[in-house]
Order: structure tokens, then C-alpha cells, then sequence
């Protein structure tokens, strides 16, 4: 399974899905780059994402906030006192990690992450844990240090003022909640739903794009009433599990959900779960879904001195709405859909991306790149499908390596224009998971395809 780890890795960067950042400078942890395949593949799951959650319901409408926020908005969101993850330092090595993620390595089957820094620092050395780097285990005392990125605004240096890179998205929805309320007819239940950058200052161990410090997430506040939070709960759920192995055909024997215990839930939570992928260095988080109760809106209501309440238009009754809260990680799910789609065939290498989130639906190749008649044919073609899909041309190179390469970007069909295209107007199309090739027309090239993909 390391393996595996290892050739994804090699062929992201290989075929342009995912590139180490700042490389030619020799590169900087726990940031990547995401190459012309990735940004597309990214694109794709987004779009579908968005689809699902936003636009097929009539109870969900859209946001898109600031980075920086006020400081004064993560003080009331309490990320300023309690965003913080447990450090551990080797004192022979000087090798730095997160106490928590170093016991779960060490253990099998135990979640100590919101532990107390004392109990963590107990359990390293009764447990004698060694360090991953130097095999001693002489750690220091576990202490706890803050996620959030601090910057600055303003224009000369004396006059500068402290911000903060946002850590979650959420806190732009709470706090454009009233907004909402006043510029649509929108009415509880209903969700707020966002797609953008978070940053968190955390400390990883190579985990390629599961965790990293800069990371783009998909996420939605859903506001109700504290009467329904279980059944609304239930439901997202519900959604979400359909989204991981319906939408995006993930393999069902690699997922799995699991409830945070009490010591590891944030501190805005009354129940949370996780859908957890098994990656190749065993399961972490993929998407999660929190109960948040009142506690946002209130503590920004507390300390903002506005009205966040909400008035039931029958009853006129005045609450504070409760939230659920959907998040998916946008960043690492393209490092999941990655390994989830990576296959072997003798030598060939496949990525069995379902096709609706493949970068490209298809790819359009002249057998022979020097013949004009040919080139010209497949031209025809290729414009003629872009109209309505992302499809790639490639005449470089002998056709069975033009496939293998597709083969490993995931398009899911070939079409190669040949000498008996231009007699009879068919064209070869070649499967990517069986590698079978099929005659077809050139006028049912578009049908084709729009089945393949629905």
C-alpha cells in the first residue's frame, strides 16, 4: 500500500494533476501546486459538489467572503483561544510533530486528538513511543500552539494591524447571515453554502494533499430549528454518503463513517462524524458534518451587539437558529478521487475516473500525424466536439502511446480518425478500461458520448 502512495504521488506530478510548490527552489512542506490535469479534475468535483448541495435544492443559496476578516470575528468565534493542535519535539533529533497524530501512528485503533497536553505527554512516554526520524524517544513536554496564520494590514509599519488568514469558511457565512435574511425570501430551513480557501499553520508528515497548510473547502451552514437538528442531521448524512459513492463512484470498501468522541469534537460541537477514506497510510478524514447548535450566532450576536435572530413568519416568534454544517475538503478529495481511480493492467496504468469528473471526456488522435488528409479529418472532428465537451488532441508520438497516456490522465474514450474514416465517415473509439475498440459513425459520436458521461 506504501506502494501505491508512491506511484500516485509520481503520477500526479508525471501527468500535471499535482506538482510539489516552489520545486525550483526546493519546494516548501505541505504546499502543492495543482498542475493542468488537477486543476480541471478539481473544477469538475466542485462543479458537481455545487450541483448536488446548491443547486438542486431550493432551500440553499450561495456566498462567497473575504479571506481576512476581522480579528474581532475569530475572538467571538473562539479560534483565537481554542484553534490550537497539541506540539511535540524529539529533544535528540529536533524532529517536530502533532502529539496526537504521533500516538495514533504508534497505536492501533486510538483517537487522542482534544486530549489535554498532560495526557498526551503521559501516554508518549508510559507508551515509550520513538521517534519516526531518529528512533529515540526523548520528547519534550507536549504543549499547544495556534493554527491560525497571522498577517497585517495597513500601509507603513508602525501603523500596521493584526488579521488573520481565515482557518475555517464558515465563520463568513455567520457573520453575512442577516444580510441573507434581508436581501432574499429565503426561510428556515435553509442553507448557506461557500467554496473557498482556508489556512491553518499545522505541522504534517508528508500526507501528500490530505493536510496541508493552505487547503480549499466546500462547506454549507444549514439553519434550523433546535426542535429538528436530529432528523436534518440525518438527512445531510444521508446526502453525503450518496454523494461519495454515487456521484463520485467511490468504492464503498474504503470508506467508512465515524463518530468523534467527546475529548476530540471541536468546541462549537455537540455531535460529529467523519466519512473516513482508507488511504494508503490507513483512514483519515474525508468529509465531516458537525451540529454547531446556536453557538456561533450568538457568540457573534454577544459581541457585535446585533440582532442575529430569526423570526418565524407565522408565529413571529424570535430565535436564534441552531446549524448543521456539511464540510468537504476540496483539496484533499482530488488526492482521494487519485487514489481511489488508480489501476493496473499488465503495464498499463489507468485512472478509472467516473467520467463526469475526468479532465477530459474525451481525446481525438489522426493515426498518423503526417498525413494532411488525416490530420485534417480529425481536426473536423475535434472542433466540432469541443462545442460541447472538454476533449483533448494529441497527434504525438505512435497511437499506443497516445492511449496509454490518456489511459493515465482518465479520459474515458479515444476516437482515432483513420483511412477508413475518410471512405466511410466511422471512426475508431477505444474504451479506457477494456481497451476495446469499436466502429462508430461520426454523426453518433456526440450521443456516444453524452451516455458515457450521464
Amino acid at each position: 500500500m506504501v506502494d501505491l502512495f508512491e506511484k500516485v504521488v509520481a503520477l500526479s506530478k508525471r501527468r500535471g494533476f499535482i506538482y510539489p510548490s516552489s520545486e525550483i527552489y526546493g519546494g516548501l512542506a505541505n504546499t502543492w501546486d495543482f498542475g493542468p490535469m488537477g486543476t480541471l479534475l478539481k473544477n469538475n468535483l466542485r462543479d458537481l459538489w455545487w450541483k448536488k448541495f446548491v443547486l438542486d435544492h431550493d432551500d440553499m443559496v450561495g456566498l462567497d467572503a473575504s479571506i481576512f476578516l476581522s480579528p474581532k470575528v475569530w475572538e467571538a468565534s473562539g479560534h483565537v483561544s481554542n484553534f490550537t493542535d497539541a506540539l511535540i519535539d524529539c529533544r535528540n533529533c529536533h524532529f517536530r510533530t502533532r502529539a496526537d497524530h504521533l500516538i495514533e501512528d504508534s497505536i492501533v485503533d486510538i483517537k487522542v486528538e482534544g486530549l489535554p497536553v498532560e495526557e498526551l505527554t503521559k501516554i508518549v512516554r508510559e507508551k515509550k513511543i520513538s521517534c519516526p526520524k531518529c528512533g529515540k524517544h526523548e520528547w519534550t513536554e507536549v504543549r499547544r500552539f495556534n493554527l491560525l496564520f497571522e498577517s497585517s494590514v495597513g500601509i507603513v509599519e508602525e501603523g500596521k494591524s493584526k488579521v488573520y488568514l481565515r482557518g475555517e469558511i464558515a465563520q463568513g457565512i455567520f457573520i453575512n447571515f442577516k444580510n441573507v435574511l434581508d436581501t432574499t425570501r429565503i426561510r428556515i430551513p435553509f442553507g448557506i453554502a461557500q467554496v473557498g480557501k482556508a489556512f491553518r499553520n499545522e505541522i504534517t508528515l508528508g500526507q501528500f494533499v490530505h493536510r496541508t497548510l493552505e487547503f480549499d473547502l466546500m462547506e454549507f451552514e444549514y439553519f434550523i430549528n433546535e426542535k429538528d437538528w436530529k432528523e436534518k442531521f440525518d438527512f445531510w448524512k444521508k446526502e453525503m454518503w450518496s454523494f461519495a459513492t454515487d456521484n463520485l463512484k467511490l468504492k464503498t470498501e474504503n470508506l467508512r463513517w465515524r463518530e468523534h468522541e467527546e475529548h476530540e469534537r471541536s468546541h462549537y460541537s455537540k455531535e460529529t462524524m467523519d466519512i473516513e477514506y482508507k488511504y494508503p497510510f490507513g483512514f483519515k478524514e474525508m468529509f465531516g458534518i458537525a451540529y454547531r447548535t446556536d453557538f456561533d450566532l450568538s457568540n457573534h450576536a454577544k459581541h457585535s451587539g446585533k440582532d442575529l435572530s430569526y423570526t418565524d413568519p407565522e408565529t413571529g416568534k424570535k430565535f436564534i437558529p441552531h446549524v448543521i454544517e456539511p464540510t468537504f475538503g476540496l483539496s484533499r478529495l482530488v488526492g482521494i478521487v487519485l487514489f481511489d481511480a488508480y489501476s493496473e493492467d499488465g503495464d498499463r496504468v489507468i485512472l478509472k475516473l467516473d467520467p463526469q469528473i475526468a479532465p477530459y471526456k474525451a481525446a481525438v488522435f489522426p493515426l498518423l500525424a503526417n498525413k494532411p488528409e488525416l490530420v485534417s479529418k480529425a481536426r473536423e472532428i475535434y472542433d466540432s466536439l469541443r462545442s460541447d465537451f472538454l476533449v483533448s488532441w494529441d497527434d504525438r508520438g505512435n497511437i499506443g502511446k497516445r492511449y496509454f497516456a490518456q489511459d493515465e490522465i482518465g479520459t474515458p474514450s479515444c476516437i482515432t480518425v483513420d483511412f477508413e474514416t475518410l471512405e466511410n465517415d466511422t471512426v475508431t473509439v477505444r474504451d479506457r478500461d477494456t481497451a476495446k475498440q469499436e466502429r462508430i459513425p461520426v454523426d453518433n459520436l456526440r450521443k456516444y458520448l453524452q451516455n458515457k458521461i450521464a
